[in-house]
C-alpha cells in the first residue's frame, strides 16, 4: 500500500511494522508512564527536605539521635501541597478526553508534555507555599491529559490479544519511575551522589533538582511523539480512511494472512464509526455520566464502573503503604530493629520489588483475564494487610513491655507483608483499573471514557492523601484492617459488577454492555446471544445500522423474561 501524502516521511511508521512498531509506540507511551510515576515518588522526599519545610512554611528540622528528622507544625498545608495535584489531574483528564478527540492522540500527548514541562518549572522555581500549590495544579493538568490519553492510544494500536501485555509493560516503567525518584533521593548509591547527602540534606539541591529531573522525560516525550503515527481509530472516525489503513498495515502485517486480518479489522472500525456518527449520540460528560439518549450502550453504567474500579484500587490498601508522608510505614521496618536511615533504605528496596512484580501481570493479564487477575490479587493483598496490622500491633506491644527480641521479630514479621503487598498490588491492582476504562467504551466518547476513570484515580488518591494521615494519627495499624476490608468486598464488587473485557475487540464491547441490568452473568449470556443472532454487528456490521439500534431490534425478536429497561 502507498504512503499517505499527510504522513510525513520522517514517521516511524514508514520504517516500522507489526511487531517492532507496536514496541516503539509502547516505549513512547511507557515515557509517559514513567513521568506518571517518577512524579508520584518524587513527593516523598521532597517532603522530608530541611530547605523545602523552611521554604514552605511547613515545620522545621530537629535532630534527634544525631539525625536531622522533620518536624511538620502545618500538616494541613503539606497535605494541601501534596493533594492540590490530584485536583489538577481531575480537571486535566477532563480536558484531555475533549482534546483528545478533537486533534487527536499524538497532539494532545504533546500538549499534555507541554504542561507538565512548565508545572515542573514552576515547581522547582517554586519560592513559597502559595507558588508551589498553583505550580503543582499546573503539573497535575499536564499528568492528567497523559493520563486520559496514552492508555487509549496505546490500546487502540495494540491487538485485542496482547493490550493487556503492552499496558502492563507501561505500568512496570510507571514503577520504575518510582523507583528512580526514591534512590535518587534516598540512596547511597554513587550514580545518583544520594540527594540526601549533598550539604547533609540541608541545599536546596535536595528537592529542586528531584523536581526538575521529571522535565528530562517530559522534553524527549514532547520532542519524540510527533515521529510516531496516529491512532487508526481516531483517524477513521475523523474521515482519513486512506491513513488509517495504511497504519493499521503496517501495525498488523500487509502481506497474506496479516494483510486479510487489516482488512477485516479496519472494515470492523470503519464500519461501527460510521454506525456511531450516524446515531448522533450525546457525547458530553454530563451525558456520559447519566447515561442520557444512549440506548442499549449504558454508557452511564461503565462510566460509574470506571470511576468506582479506580476509587477501590486506592482502597485497597496502595495508598496507605506508598502515600508520600505516610509514617507509619517507616515505623514497621523500625519495629524491626532497623535505624531511620536503614528503615528508608528498606523502602526503597521494597519499590524494586514492586517494580519487578508488576513483570508477572505482562505474562498473566491476557492469559488469565482482568477478573482473575483482580481476584488473585484482593485475596493475597487483603490477607497482607490483615497480617501486617496485627503484627504491627503485636511488635508495638512487645515494645512497650521492654521485650525488643520479640517486637524484633513482629517487626520483621509486618515488614514482609509490606512486600507481600506491593508485590501482590504491582502484579495486579495496579494495571487493570488502567487498562479497563481504555477497553470498554465506544470509539466516539473512549478518550473521554477513560478521562472518567482519571477522575475516579483523582478522587481516590485526593480523598486517601488527607485521610489516612489522620488515620493513622489516630487509629494506627488498625487502618491496615481497613485496607483488608476493603480487599475483601472487592471481590464480589468485580465478580457480580465488571464483564471480563480480555481477548475481546474494541468493537465488541458495546455488545458486551448491551444488557439492561448490571449484572456480569446477563452480560455475557447477552453477549453470547447477541453475537450468534447478529454476527454482523460484531465482525461484519457494514449495513449502515447503528449499533444500538440493531441491539434494540434484537431485543424486541428476544425477551429478557422481565427484565427491567434501564438508560444507565
Amino acid at each position: 500500500m502507498s504512503q499517505p501524502k499527510q504522513m510525513p516521511r520522517w514517521n516511524v511508521a514508514h520504517h516500522l511494522e507489526k511487531r517492532s512498531l507496536l514496541v516503539a509506540i509502547n516505549c513512547i507511551a511507557g515515557l509517559s508512564i514513567f513521568f506518571f510515576g517518577y512524579d508520584q515518588g518524587m513527593m516523598g522526599g521532597v517532603n522530608n527536605a530541611q530547605d523545602y519545610i523552611s521554604t514552605m512554611g511547613l515545620g522545621y528540622t530537629s535532630v534527634v539521635d544525631g539525625e536531622a528528622t522533620p518536624v511538620i507544625t502545618d500538616s494541613l498545608r503539606q497535605g494541601g501541597i501534596v493533594s492540590v495535584y490530584y485536583l489538577g489531574t481531575l480537571v486535566g483528564a477532563l480536558v484531555g478526553g475533549v482534546v483528545g478527540e478533537k486533534i487527536g492522540r499524538i497532539r494532545t500527548i504533546a500538549v499534555g508534555a507541554a504542561w507538565g514541562v512548565l508545572g515542573a518549572s514552576l515547581q522547582c522555581s517554586a519560592q513559597n507555599h502559595i507558588w508551589m500549590i498553583f505550580a503543582r495544579l499546573i503539573n497535575g493538568w499536564g499528568t492528567g491529559i497523559l493520563n486520559a490519553i496514552v492508555p487509549v492510544w496505546a490500546t487502540e494500536t495494540a491487538e485485542h490479544t496482547s493490550r493487556g501485555q503492552f499496558i502492563a509493560i507501561e505500568f512496570t516503567l510507571n514503577i520504575l519511575g518510582v523507583v528512580v525518584a526514591y534512590w535518587m533521593e534516598y540512596s547511597h548509591l554513587t550514580i545518583f551522589s544520594g540527594l540526601s547527602y549533598v550539604d547533609g540534606g540541608a541545599s536546596q539541591v535536595r528537592w529542586r533538582f528531584p523536581i526538575g529531573f521529571q522535565i528530562i522525560p517530559l522534553l524527549a516525550l514532547f520532542g519524540m511523539v510527533w515521529f510516531f503515527p496516529e491512532s487508526p481509530r481516531w483517524l477513521v472516525k475523523v474521515g482519513r480512511q486512506d491513513e488509517a489503513r495504511y497504519i493499521l498495515g503496517r501495525l498488523r502485517g500487509e502481506s497474506g494472512e496479516d494483510a486479510q486480518k487489516a482488512d477485516a479489522e479496519f472494515e470492523e472500525i470503519r464500519a461501527v464509526a460510521a454506525l456511531e456518527l450516524s446515531d448522533k449520540m450525546p457525547t458530553s460528560y454530563l451525558s456520559m455520566l447519566l447515561g442520557r439518549g444512549q440506548k442499549s450502550l449504558h454508557i452511564g453504567r461503565r462510566v460509574q464502573l470506571v470511576i468506582w474500579l479506580q476509587i477501590i484500587q486506592e482502597w485497597v490498601g496502595i495508598a496507605g503503604v506508598t502515600i508520600s508522608y505516610d509514617p507509619d510505614a517507616p515505623t514497621i521496618f523500625r519495629l524491626a530493629g532497623f535505624n531511620a536511615q536503614k528503615s528508608q533504605w528498606i523502602s526503597g528496596i521494597n519499590n524494586i520489588f514492586y517494580m519487578f512484580a508488576t513483570l508477572i501481570c505482562v505474562f498473566t493479564l491476557d492469559r488469565i483475564g482482568r477478573r482473575w487477575t483482580l481476584y488473585w490479587g484482593s485475596i493475597v493483598q487483603g490477607i497482607a494487610m490483615f497480617l501486617g496490622g496485627g503484627f504491627s500491633r503485636l511488635g508495638l506491644n512487645a515494645s512497650d513491655a521492654g521485650d525488643t527480641a520479640a517486637a524484633s521479630r513482629y517487626g520483621i514479621a509486618a515488614a514482609s507483608m509490606i512486600f507481600v503487598f506491593t508485590s501482590t498490588f504491582g502484579a495486579t491492582w495496579l494495571t487493570v483499573p488502567w487498562l479497563y476504562p481504555a477497553e470498554i467504551f465506544p470509539l466516539a466518547v473512549r478518550a473521554k471514557g477513560n478521562a472518567w476513570g482519571v477522575v475516579g484515580w483523582s478522587i481516590g488518591n485526593g480523598w486517601l492523601t488527607l485521610l489516612l494521615p489522620v488515620a493513622f494519627a489516630n487509629i494506627g495499624e488498625k487502618t491496615y484492617y481497613l485496607f483488608g476490608i476493603a480487599n475483601a468486598l472487592s471481590i464480589p464488587i468485580v465478580w457480580a459488577l465488571y464483564p471480563e473485557s480480555n481477548q475481546r475487540t474494541l468493537e465488541e464491547m458495546d455488545l458486551l454492555f448491551a444488557a439492561d441490568t448490571p449484572w456480569t452473568w446477563d452480560a455475557e449470556a447477552n453477549f453470547e446471544r447477541l453475537k450468534k443472532e447478529n454476527p454482523e454487528i460484531a465482525h461484519d456490521a457494514h449495513r449502515g445500522h447503528m449499533v444500538a439500534d440493531r441491539l434494540s431490534q434484537a431485543e424486541k425478536r428476544t425477551p429478557h423474561h422481565g427484565e427491567a429497561h434501564s438508560d444507565v
